[in-house]
């Protein structure tokens, strides 16, 4: 009976921390429009799973969202969650 105690412990505080994290699986949406010079592709789009919480999964896919200029090409990409 001495060992029931710590692994009843143990299994509460398991719980606990799985109820804590809900990791999920988010979908991220981003939208890619390019500008800078005549006959870039047109606006486009891409999604992508994310399996975390929902804030952790919220900060990597707003990382994904920025602007690059490379060549004188304007990439201006814009993430969300949902």
């Amino acid at each position: 009976m001495k060992f029931i105690t710590p692994i009843v412990l143990a299994l509460a505080v398991a719980g606990t921390i799985s109820m804590t994290s809900c990791s999920k699986k988010y979908t991220c949406h981003c939208n890619l429009v390019y500008s800078g010079t005549p006959g870039l592709p047109d606006s486009s789009s891409t999604e992508y799973t994310i399996q975390n919480n929902k804030s952790g999964a919220q900060s990597v896919c707003n990382a994904q969202s920025g602007t690059y200029i490379n060549n004188n090409i304007t990439t201006v990409e814009t993430c969300y969650l949902y």
